[in-house]
């Protein structure tokens, strides 16, 4: 089985940035993405790579505030997070999956996904 570690996550004041990381092992993944979980909501895709190919997509609420990207040599996926706002107050999760999505539109359904982290808490206060 694939291992996935979430670190990064804290509090921080609207406005301001937070980087998490996911270091990644076991076999080799496709598709790497980040969910978030706020209290009593439904998980909600964030930001989805793939770790060799050319593809990278993004929610509207976080397109021009956060990055995903990923370190090969260290086997970490990032998702650097700015302009920081309270309604970005989740628990993240990274999660992978080994096959190709053929359809982009559904890249951020969770369900899709096989390997899932622990999670890691990011609280925004206005």
């Amino acid at each position: 089985q694939g291992q996935l570690v979430e670190s990064g996550g804290g509090s921080v004041q609207a406005g301001g940035s937070l980087r998490l990381s996911c270091e990644v092992s076991g076999y080799t993944h496709s598709y790497v993405a980040w969910f978030r979980q706020a209290p009593g909501k439904e998980r909600e895709g964030v930001a989805a790579m793939h770790t060799a190919a050319d593809f990278i997509y993004y929610t509207d609420s976080v397109k021009g505030r956060f990055t995903i990207s990923q370190d090969n040599a260290k086997n970490t996926v990032y998702l650097q997070m700015d302009s920081l706002k309270p309604e970005d107050t989740a628990m993240y999760y990274c999660a992978a999956r080994p096959c190709a999505f053929y359809d982009t539109r559904v890249v951020l359904t969770n369900r899709l996904y096989s390997y899932w982290g622990q999670g890691t808490q990011v609280t925004v206060s206005s």
